[in-house]
């Protein structure tokens, strides 16, 4: 496995993430706890889950099932860098939610018990409070942190603006601010490369993509369905956005299949040629996608191919691969 550093921090974290949205939901508590094993058996040790995961109001669902896998020792606690995520409601009153003083408190309390474990490795902001001054947010952090509840903090769906407001904010009451941001990104959705990705490499923040497969629709989804194995999830999702780009993604798997490589592999191991990303996050249902998943490490990309996968999927604004104003402007 190769590690990296997580933005500027000194926080060593594996090149893949593995994510844990599945874990309820699409797979069950017993094959989650195997999953998790055989992560770090393959040497992931940066997890990700959030405290709505599990999509059951206020019971943190995904968040129990890690807690009862750390609860079965073995030092699994101690060899994992856990991030979770704050902001969905938890419950339907109006602070169970967002960012205030008193809901970071309640939930980062909440996720310490439902998690089973003194303290938080990365805790997120899972989206931007426009509500919410950043003197209150970063006040909050720095409380937890004193009490050793979290250790870095990172934010989730953060435009390039949000980023340099929690950056300066955190500067001015000389607080270490933001590590990571988590980010959509994958070779069909390219839009933080615009002002995200420049934001993050100014202020040293690694960039964590979620959903680097569009939610299937780059890891093979056509060859899928000709073979008949396409999960109805992946049949299903965005179904007018697979008939828009099926062109591209016929092309794109018809390349893949040139070069020898899975579809998912390779947009995955896109990510992990872009400047600024730290680990892109793998939602595996089964073991057999995690194991698959770590060929993307192994991928060297060469410059016909990045080639190729820019004429396929371009970036975003008229003047091609170029951060903003230059992107759409002079």
């Amino acid at each position: 496995m190769d590690y990296t550093q997580l933005g500027r921090s000194g926080l060593m974290v594996s090149r893949l993430c593995l994510g844990t949205m599945n874990f309820g939901p699409e797979t069950s508590e017993a094959d989650s706890h195997v999953i998790m094993d055989r992560a770090h058996e393959h040497g992931i040790n940066f997890f990700d889950t959030a405290n709505v995961y599990g999509w059951q109001k206020g019971k943190g669902v995904t968040e129990q099932i890690i807690g009862r896998w750390f609860a079965t020792g073995g030092g699994r606690r101690e060899r994992t860098v856990l991030a979770t995520k704050l902001y969905g409601s938890m419950g339907d009153w109006p602070n169970d939610n967002k960012l205030s003083a008193l809901n970071i408190r309640r939930a980062c309390d909440g996720s310490l018990r439902r998690l089973q474990t003194d303290y938080i490795d990365l805790y997120q902001m899972h989206h931007v409070d426009r509500a919410t001054p950043w003197e209150e947010i970063w006040e909050a952090m720095s409380v937890l942190r004193q009490q050793g509840k979290i250790v870095y903090v990172g934010s989730s769906n953060f435009a390039g603006w949000h980023l340099a407001a929690a950056q300066e904010a955190a500067r001015h009451q000389q607080v270490f601010g933001l590590v990571s941001e988590q980010s959509i990104y994958n070779l069909l959705n390219r839009w933080v490369e615009l002002e995200v990705l420049p934001a993050t490499r100014h202020y040293g923040i690694g960039l964590i993509p979620w959903s680097p497969l569009q939610g299937g629709l780059l890891g093979g989804v056509l060859r899928k369905q000709r073979e008949g194995s396409a999960s109805r999830s992946t049949s299903d999702f965005s179904a007018g956005r697979l008939e828009t780009n099926r062109e591209r993604i016929d092309a794109y798997e018809k390349l893949c299949a040139d070069i020898g490589e899975d579809p998912a592999n390779v947009g995955l191991a896109w990510l992990l040629h872009q400047d600024g990303v730290t680990a892109p996050i793998v939602g595996p249902r089964t073991t057999a996608q995690l194991d698959s998943s770590l060929r993307a490490l192994a991928i060297t990309l060469d410059a016909q191919v990045l080639a190729r996968l820019d004429e396929l999927f371009p970036p975003p604004g008229p003047n091609g691969a170029k951060p903003a104003p230059e992107a759409y402007a002079w």
